[in-house]
């Protein structure tokens, strides 16, 4: 065998029970030994399947469902079954069964990944809309011909976009926007492949739509007319920055990040602030503050707050409502961190790919370290491997959120104290 390439065998039909969800919400079982992990599967299903075999695990595709779950619904999205939409993966799950998965998504993440003790799986709270919580709906764009393909990605085929016609776990307003957009798309960049996202701004009613890619667009402003659903237009070039084509109201439909299910948002980080609150501090970090929605709501309460936000216009959001004495700063965290240390109190918001390495060093060398670390974490994986790189600090309480319903991906608070001697072996929680 060639150094480097993976051996395969493959194994035409075996029987197999599904213990539990996997991190990437695929099916896991246990067939002679060997971990097995089945998309579109739930946990008590016993099918029958084809694998494809490796050294240490297999995948494999259902051929039959032999006896079905009890967990196992009808999913209700026509494009999960038809088209294979990897936008979902957990529809063919009842919601209860989706909530007990979490929970043992994270633990499995803290205990085998982040080497934390964790007595019992965190509590995961729900989210009161299991459909239509998303305000943002993310669409990849291919050219064919004349026409274009506006959609989503086949689970199992990735690099295939198929015709979308309606996502049901996405507001209807925001969808409403993305049809207007697939009417006109014969105005986007002149390329053979595009990026769009279409946001709804909490409690404006307001929509931006951000395009990337393309070199040329010379009938962005023709799109934007013909798009009454879009308050802002922004466009990305291939290799450069971020622009502003046209607006209709100048402070409601910034581009930058928010949370998607603003509900369930709302509720976290009200239980942020408890645990702020909790700790008494004079002195506050929020870390990848977005656009300062968090920071402000702490400055609120009395602390000083030091944002730091590397998106220009989220950063400005945030320093504009900031109250005297609190500032944001512009720039990376991971070079900004050790200039606003020691605080009495860091909040840490990562995007998906979690802490850079030289924030989570800083943290566990610091010399004063900070009273208590809150991470909020939208994908217990990163969160793990980061919390194995601090074991400076330990596990105080853990609560997850569910913001993604239909999907595997799930948000965790993490709040982390110092311990008050360093364990020997880095790993209790």
């Amino acid at each position: 065998m060639i150094a480097g390439v993976v051996e395969r065998v493959v194994e035409r039909e075996i029987e197999l029970t599904i213990d539990s969800i996997a991190a990437g919400g695929e099916g896991v079982g246990r067939k002679d030994g060997i971990v097995v992990f089945v998309p579109r599967t739930a946990p008590g299903d016993r099918i029958r399947a084809r694998i494809e075999r490796r050294k240490r695990f297999a995948r494999g595709t259902i051929e039959a469902i032999i006896e079905p779950s009890r967990a196992r619904v009808e999913a209700r999205c026509p494009h999960y079954a038809v088209d294979r939409c990897g936008g979902c993966q957990l529809q063919h799950v009842s919601y209860a069964a989706q909530l007990a998965a979490k929970r043992v998504i994270i633990g499995d993440a803290l205990s085998r990944i982040g080497r934390r003790h964790i007595e019992r799986p965190p509590q995961v709270d729900p989210s009161h809309l299991e459909w239509r919580y998303r305000s943002k709906l993310t669409l990849a764009m291919r050219r064919h011909g004349t026409s274009w393909v506006i959609g989503l990605r086949h689970f199992d085929n990735p690099d295939a976009v198929f015709q979308l016609d309606d996502c049901l776990i996405t507001d209807e307003r925001v969808m409403a926007a993305w049809r207007e957009i697939m009417a006109a798309s014969h105005l986007l960049p002149e390329a053979e492949s595009l990026r769009g996202s279409v946001q709804l701004v909490t409690g404006s009613g307001a929509a931006t739509a951000v395009v990337e890619g393309g070199e040329r667009w010379p009938e962005a402003e023709n799109l934007f007319r013909v798009v009454p659903s879009i308050h802002a237009l922004w466009w990305r070039p291939e290799d450069r920055a971020r622009a502003l084509i046209a607006e209709r109201r100048s402070s409601a439909a910034g581009a930058s990040f928010r949370q998607v299910n603003a509900a369930v948002a709302k509720h976290m980080f009200g239980y942020v602030l408890s645990l702020v609150a909790a700790h008494g501090p004079s002195t506050v970090v929020d870390a990848y503050a977005g656009v300062g929605e968090g920071a402000v709501a702490i400055a609120a309460t009395g602390p000083r707050v030091t944002a730091i936000e590397v998106d220009r216009e989220a950063a400005m959001r945030c320093a504009l409502h900031l109250p005297d004495g609190s500032r944001c700063l512009t720039g990376r965290v991971e070079d900004l961190l050790d200039r606003v240390l020691p605080a009495d109190l860091v909040v840490l918001n990562p995007p998906r790919m979690g802490l850079h390495k030289n924030v989570t060093a800083l943290l566990e060398r610091v010399a004063t370290p900070p009273r208590a670390i809150l991470y909020v974490s939208c994908d217990p994986a990163t969160l793990g491997r980061d919390l194995a790189q601090m074991p400076r600090y330990r596990i105080k309480s853990l609560r997850g959120f569910d913001m993604f319903p239909q999907t595997a991906h799930v948000e965790t608070v993490c709040e982390l104290v110092p311990f008050e001697t360093r364990p020997r072996d880095g790993g209790a929680a």
